[in-house]
């Protein structure tokens, strides 16, 4: 996790560096809905990277956004989950989803 000084002055500054990129918002979007698998996300964020994946899941569980669960069995099964600071994100996430329904609503009107 980042301490107070490596992180942005800016609070907005400081969300967008946690959550900013493409994926890390698509995780969360399927986080939001329930505990996922690895191959799971690759296969329903289309045109991820296995490599991306893995460093975007990394950085979000290192800072505190999601949780790792390893299953004790064989194979080895691990779940990825929003952590209770993830879940505060559920607001800014559905104004998100909120907004752009409303834009593209606005943009079939235009173009009708």
């Amino acid at each position: 996790m980042k301490t107070k000084d490596e992180l942005p002055a800016c609070p907005v500054a400081t969300t967008v560096s946690l959550i900013g990129s493409k994926w890390k918002l698509l995780i969360m979007r399927n986080l939001l809905a329930r505990p996922w698998r690895f191959n799971e996300l690759r296969r329903d964020l289309e045109g991820i990277s296995q490599k991306v994946l893995t460093d975007s899941l990394r950085s979000m569980e290192e800072d505190g956004i999601i949780t790792r669960t390893v299953y004790p069995e064989v194979p080895p099964r691990v779940e990825y989950a929003l952590s209770e600071l993830g879940e505060s994100m559920r607001p800014v996430i559905k104004a998100m989803e909120d907004w752009g329904t409303e834009y593209k609503k606005g943009l079939e009107e235009r173009t009708d």
